[in-house]
């Protein structure tokens, strides 16, 4: 168990417990990356993506990396969703310039032959990371832990990679429910471990990523992706009742509210698309709200990312709020407007 440090004071913390702050913490996603150069030399001492993700001494340096530089108000692991099915035993590899490759799931037996057994253990340097940021990062940064939601994990694992279409992941969704429900179920399980795990190892707070959600149609969305997120949140309520929790349900509309009220998380993640008073007055006296710039005004940087700055803070300080982009940030992303954006988000 990591040694606790008092956190009753961090910004972040304080936001997800309904707090309305003078000025938001502010994080971003992927705030660890390749938009900044000391992550890319970083990067080249390992042996490929998931060998940094799995290397605790690099994990924890590119992790610190940004907090280094700019003082975020919280610090999220580095490691990647796709750990999971990895550790369920799926062939997962990376290939630079055309993202994750997996082995893909194509019948009953390729879903058989995956499952828990050894999955802590392959996991154990991921815990081992957590474990050493927890004692490493600044007394008020705040550590997140994460995970893919299972919906967002499922595509993948299906598909055998990034999609347009979804057609793949969807067909069996469609077609073969019963099967898909097994996937689906097996990575409830699986994530649920995986984050209270990680909790246990130090993080303050866990977000899922959901990242595309917004794919499928309203009944279908309720069921492939609000309902399994809430068994998550549940399951990690049972353990850790006081762990808050961030989802990050990206591109699902006007079901926003439906995640707001029902998931059981105590904060949203807003994507670019959400317009902010609407979020402000169907969303925020609910749960802490989070987002929403978008990331390609952080690369444009000057007088556009000084406007959208100031409409978000407008909009959403009156009330529970933390301050960060509606998608990852992107590599062409000038690192001194990551400093830009600071000065406005704490002004």
């Amino acid at each position: 168990m990591a040694k606790r440090v008092k956190s009753e004071n961090k910004l972040l913390l304080r936001a997800l417990r309904g707090e309305t702050l003078p000025h938001p913490p502010i994080w971003l996603m992927r705030q660890a990356g390749r938009y900044l150069p000391e992550y890319m030399k970083t990067r080249g001492q390992a042996n490929g993506f998931l060998d940094l993700c799995y290397t605790p001494d690099l994990a924890v340096e590119v992790t610190l990396q940004p907090i280094r530089r700019y003082g975020f108000d919280a610090s999220i692991l580095f490691s990647d969703i796709l750990v999971v099915p990895h550790a369920l035993g799926q062939k997962v590899w990376f290939e630079e310039g055309m993202g994750p490759k997996l082995e893909a799931l194509k019948s009953e037996a390729d879903l058989e032959s995956l499952g828990l057994d050894g999955f802590h253990e392959h996991l154990a340097p991921v815990y081992e990371t957590v474990g050493r940021l927890r004692q490493e990062l600044p007394a008020e940064t705040a550590l997140i832990g994460f995970a893919g939601a299972p919906w967002t994990v499922a595509s993948y694992m299906l598909e055998g990679g990034s999609s347009k279409d979804f057609g793949t992941a969807k067909t069996w969704a469609y077609g073969r429910p019963e099967l898909f429900e097994r996937v689906i179920e097996l990575l409830v399980d699986a994530t649920s471990s995986y984050l209270i795990r990680q909790i246990e190892a130090g993080a303050e707070v866990v977000q899922l990523f959901d990242s595309w959600a917004g794919v499928w149609p309203e009944k279908d969305l309720r069921r492939w992706c609000l309902e399994p997120c809430q068994k998550i949140i549940a399951n990690i309520k049972a353990v850790y009742p006081d762990i808050p929790v961030i989802l990050f349900p990206r591109g699902v509309g006007l079901a926003y509210p439906d995640f707001a009220r029902e998931s059981g998380a105590q904060g949203l993640g807003l994507d670019t698309t959400v317009p902010l008073d609407w979020a402000r007055d169907h969303l925020q006296s609910q749960v802490t709200l989070q987002g929403n710039l978008d990331p390609i005004k952080l690369v444009a940087g000057g007088d556009a990312l000084e406007r959208a700055v100031a409409d978000i803070r407008e909009a959403l300080a009156g009330g529970p709020f933390i301050f960060n982009l509606g998608h990852g940030i992107v590599p062409q992303t000038p690192p001194e407007h990551v400093e830009q954006l600071m000065k406005l988000v704490r002004a």
